[in-house]
C-alpha cells in the first residue's frame, strides 16, 4: 500500500476500523497522530473520592513513599543478578555456534551505543518515586508487575497493561520502563507484567501468568489511582503474542459461558499489538533461519502439535470460536515494514483475518521501521513519534481535557545522540 503524505494523514484523523495505514518514517519531523477510536470515557474524575486519593498518595511516596538509598541499591543488585541469569539461560539454550557468536557481538555493540539512554532510564526505574516495582500478582515465580505513575494523581487515570517481549526466553518487566516513563508523562498509568520464561515455564505458563497479571490490574488498579473503566492491553514482540493468546483465551471462556473467570474482555477498552507474531505455524521456519532454532522453539511452544493452539491467527478461524471473536475489544496492530525479526506479514495476516470475521481492527504500518525502531530507537530519539502519538490519542479519545494537554505537551526529550542511534540501527541484531 502506498504511503500517505503528511497532509493525507492529517485529513484521515477519524478513520474507521478495518483499514490499513502506512506511515512514512522521519526521525524528528513527523506529523501529529490523530485518534483512532472515538469512544467516550465512561467514568468522570468526580467519582474519585478524597479518601481514595489519600490512600493512593500513601502508597506512592512523594506522591507518597520515600525509599532508603540502601534498599534501592539492594533492589538494583537483585535485578542485575536476575538479568545475568537470563543471559546465561539464553546462551545455554542457543549454543555458541558462529551465528550466535556474531549476533551476541552485535548485541553487545548495539547495547553499548544506546547506553547513554539506557543509563538514564535505569536511574528512573530504580530511584524514581513514580515507580512501584515488583508488586505481587500471583503465587508463581516471576508473578510480579511494575507500576509507573503520573506526577499528579488528581483523578482516576487510564491504564495500560503491558506485556514485554524477549523471544519467550529473556522477557522481563523492566524492558517496559521507557514506555512506562513516557506514557506516565502523558497522565497514563502503566503496569508492566512479568511472567515465567523458558525453561522456567513453557508458553502455557506464560499465557497463564499474563492472564493473572491482567486480572490483578482489572480488579485492583482503582486502589492505585487507575480507572478500571479505561484499561488497555498492550504487548510487544513475544509479549504481543502472549497477551493476544491471553485475551483470546479469555474471550473463548466467556463465549462458552464459563463462570469461574476473574476478569472479562469487556474490561479491556482496546488491544495494542506491537511487532507481534500471531500465527506460529507460519513463523517457525523463519525463526529457525534467524537463530531461534526449531527444536528450541518447539520446546517453548510445547511441541509442534500445540502451534495452532497458541496461534491466535489460527484459532479465530475456527467456526466454534466465532462468538469469542465478537467479544474482542478493538484491535490495533503496529508493525514496521523493515522488521526482520517478525516480518510485518504477521500483523497483516492477523488483521485481515480479524476483519473478515467482523472484528474492529486497525493495522498501522511504519515504512522502513525495524523490530527495535518502534520500541527503542524512536523513543530514545525523542521529539515527535507517530506510533506513540497514535497510542496516546486512542487512550485519551473522548477526554477533551487530556487531548488539550497532549496538544500542548513539550516534545519528548532526546536520550541518545543521533549519530549513536544511526550506528545502533546499522549494527542491530534485530
Amino acid at each position: 500500500m502506498t504511503s500517505s503524505p503528511p497532509a493525507t494523514l492529517s485529513s484521515n484523523r477519524n478513520r474507521s476500523f478495518g483499514t490499513e495505514t502506512t506511515i512514512m518514517s522521519c526521525d524528528n519531523d513527523q506529523t501529529d497522530a490523530k485518534p483512532l477510536l472515538s469512544q467516550g470515557s465512561s467514568v468522570s474524575s468526580g467519582s474519585f473520592n478524597q479518601m481514595q486519593r489519600r490512600r493512593v498518595s500513601g502508597k506512592l511516596g512523594k506522591p507518597g513513599r520515600q525509599q532508603s538509598f540502601s534498599r534501592d541499591i539492594g533492589h538494583a543488585a537483585a535485578e542485575t543478578y536476575l538479568l545475568t541469569r537470563l543471559t546465561i539461560t539464553l546462551l545455554r539454550y542457543l549454543g555458541v555456534g558462529y551465528r550466535w557468536i556474531t549476533r551476541l557481538a552485535a548485541l553487545g555493540i548495539y547495547a553499548a551505543l544506546l547506553m547513554p539512554g539506557f543509563l538514564q532510564v535505569a536511574y528512573y526505574y530504580f530511584f524514581s518515586s513514580q515507580v512501584r516495582r515488583s508488586i505481587v500478582y500471583g503465587d508463581q515465580p516471576r508473578n510480579r508487575l511494575d507500576l509507573y505513575f503520573p506526577k499528579n494523581l488528581d483523578g482516576p487515570k487510564p491504564v495500560v497493561a503491558f506485556v514485554t517481549g524477549g523471544a519467550w526466553i529473556i522477557g522481563y518487566k523492566a524492558w517496559g520502563s521507557l514506555l512506562g516513563q513516557q506514557l506516565a508523562e502523558r497522565d497514563i498509568i502503566v503496569a508492566c507484567i512479568d511472567y515465567r520464561n523458558f525453561p522456567q515455564g513453557t508458553i502455557g505458563d506464560m499465557v497463564t501468568d499474563a492472564s493473572e497479571g491482567i486480572s490483578f490490574i482489572c480488579n485492583n488498579i482503582a486502589e492505585y489511582g487507575g480507572d478500571p473503566n479505561r484499561i488497555y492491553l498492550m504487548g510487544q514482540s513475544a509479549g504481543a503474542h502472549i497477551s493476544a493468546c491471553a485475551l483470546l483465551d479469555q474471550a473463548i471462556r466467556e463465549a462458552k459461558g464459563e463462570e469461574s473467570i476473574s476478569w472479562s474482555v469487556s474490561q479491556i477498552k482496546a488491544y495494542f499489538g506491537l511487532s507481534g507474531g500471531y500465527n506460529l505455524c507460519k513463523l517457525v521456519d523463519h525463526f529457525n533461519n534467524r537463530g531461534l532454532y526449531r527444536s528450541l522453539f518447539l520446546s517453548i511452544m510445547e511441541g509442534e502439535e500445540s502451534l495452532k493452539r497458541f496461534s491466535p491467527g489460527v484459532r479465530i478461524e475456527d467456526p466454534s470460536n466465532r462468538n469469542a471473536v465478537s467479544l474482542l475489544p478493538p484491535v490495533i496492530l503496529f508493525h514496521g515494514t523493515a522488521d526482520y525479526s517478525i516480518p510485518s506479514f504477521a500483523s497483516k495476516d492477523f488483521a485481515a483475518a480479524l476483519q473478515r470475521l467482523g472484528a474492529q481492527t486497525e493495522l498501522i504500518l511504519f515504512d522502513g521501521k525495524t523490530h527495535s525502531d518502534l520500541f527503542l530507537q524512536d523513543p530514545l530519539r525523542g521529539g515527535k513519534d507517530d506510533m506513540f502519538d497514535h497510542l496516546v490519542a486512542v487512550i485519551h479519545a473522548g477526554d477533551e481535557e487530556a487531548l488539550a494537554k497532549d496538544a500542548m505537551a513539550p516534545p519528548r526529550r532526546r536520550l541518545v545522540p543521533e549519530v549513536l542511534l544511526r550506528m545502533a540501527s546499522y549494527i542491530s541484531p534485530f
